[in-house]
């Protein structure tokens, strides 16, 4: 049986400003807590390679639409950078106006519909000097932020997204020192998790307010929780992981109240952020559509021997290593294919079937260039396999009546990371850094080009 999908559906690819864009000393863009640090710590970037050019999408964005046309890509997801667009927080930059409107008119042209985010973890420096998530003043930054990009771009953009992954900047910057500031203070990390949501909201909020065409929703990486078996303590432990990862942000997103187990969590532990007055009104500004990042899923089991009062997740469930698992030993993630079945089945049974799209789906390989070809195309099986494994149980959560519009695969260009620049490749098309960011498709580009045009996959 032909596995195809509806009509209309988003095939494409994702991306963000910060990995892709360069041109950071270029257009009157200020510093960002990447640009700064790099400054600071150059050695803690992989191979010492900071975030001042990255992929060069900013001057050869016309190019890459170009790529994306041969490819069929009808929808493409990036993000804004803040720091461009209002530099210092207030005053709006005319060159990046002018930036940011040629390369969606030219993404537009070519066919394909700009998906557009507006944070993707680049904090302004100016703002990060004040605090960055922890200081509530965000909200309102954050707020005006968005507006400004809904004035500037909404003609050309109809799909918006207010953050990727703030489960991420929470938990690497403040339970962890993947992110800037490098903190561990599961206090603090509240705080910005409750700063974040309610920046979320009063984005929505003024997009609502400004009647704006189009729609506007979120990014979140979704991660099923699996228990180690079905033991009582170890059920239990999957519905704390559910709180933690799925629930504390997917449940006031879409649902419009924060998780109850979650909180009483919180409260139980002294960890429960400061609000202010008529805080819970910003609850009543819905999203449109969910966006879900899925990679990896999360296997845990009941920990006996967590502290309390807590002081970081690990006190509430212990992780499982699965022996059957699936692995991409490059990035050190499982690959468990159904787990994209599951989050549909979740959305549709527990969020009211709200319309969602996979928003980023990848594999990371290192040492690509030993797969070309004599023409220097690289034959990516693996990644093939990949994309086809997790859209047939992507298909099947469609079929069974989850309301899944698009599928974008991260990244279509291989871009650079702050944890290993270009050492783990993700891409459509291969960045050869040895003849100055050459752009070449690799196998996976053409293989689902064809999927794309005949929206389904092969039988």
């Amino acid at each position: 049986m032909t596995k195809s999908f509806p009509k209309g559906f988003l095939w494409g690819a994702a991306a963000s400003a910060p990995q892709t864009e360069g041109g950071a000393n270029l257009g009157g863009k200020s510093p960002s807590t990447w640009d700064v640090w790099f400054e600071k710590e150059p050695e803690r970037f992989f191979n010492q390679v900071g975030p001042s050019n990255t992929s060069d999408v900013y001057h050869r964005y016309a190019e890459d639409a170009g790529h994306m046309k041969a490819m069929n890509l009808n929808s493409y997801r990036t993000s804004i950078a803040w720091t461009r667009l209002l530099p210092d927080g207030k005053t709006l930059n005319p060159e990046a106006v002018a930036y940011y409107r040629d390369y969606f008119q030219t993404l537009r042209e070519n066919g394909v519909e700009p998906v557009i985010n507006l944070f993707h973890f680049d904090m302004p420096w100016w703002m990060m000097e004040k605090g960055g998530w922890e200081n509530r003043e965000i909200v309102d930054h954050f707020a005006y932020y968005a507006d400004q990009a809904f004035q500037a771009f909404g003609d050309l953009v109809k799909k918006w997204a207010t953050f990727n992954e703030p489960m991420v900047h929470i938990e690497c910057g403040y339970l962890g020192d993947a992110h800037w500031p490098m903190v561990n203070d599961m206090k603090r990390a509240v705080q910005v998790g409750y700063h974040t949501l309610l920046a979320h909201f009063a984005a929505v909020k003024a997009f609502r307010e400004g009647n704006y065409d189009g729609e506007i929703g979120t990014i979140l990486n979704l991660s099923p929780v699996y228990p180690k078996d079905d033991a009582p303590e170890n059920i239990e432990a999957k519905e704390i992981g559910e709180a933690i990862y799925i629930k504390s942000l997917l449940d006031p997103i879409v649902l419009g109240h924060f998780n109850p187990r979650l909180t009483a969590i919180l409260k139980e532990n002294d960890l429960m952020p400061n609000k202010e007055a008529h805080d819970d009104d910003y609850l009543n500004y819905r999203i449109d559509f969910l966006g879900v990042n899925y990679y990896q899923p999360v296997r845990v089991q009941h920990q006996p021997e967590g502290k309390r009062p807590i002081e970081s997740r690990g006190d509430l469930v212990r992780g499982y290593n699965w022996p059957d698992k699936k692995m991409n030993p490059h990035r050190g993630w499982e690959i468990y294919e159904k787990g994209i079945y599951d989050i549909g089945m979740t959305i549709k049974n527990d969020y009211g079937n709200i319309p969602w799209f996979i928003s980023e789906n990848g594999m990371g390989v290192e040492g690509e260039e030993k797969f070309a070809d004599a023409d220097g195309i690289i034959q990516d099986d693996y990644r093939i396999e990949f994309i086809e494994g997790h859209l047939s149980w992507l298909h099947q959560a469609i079929e069974e009546g989850s309301n899944c519009f698009g599928y974008h695969l991260w990244t279509f260009v291989d871009c650079w990371s702050w944890l290993n620049a270009y050492k783990n490749r993700y891409g459509f098309y291969r960045i050869d850094l040895e003849q100055d960011g050459k752009r070449i498709p690799k196998q996976s580009s053409f293989w689902m080009a064809d999927v794309i045009k005949n929206n389904a996959l092969p039988k």
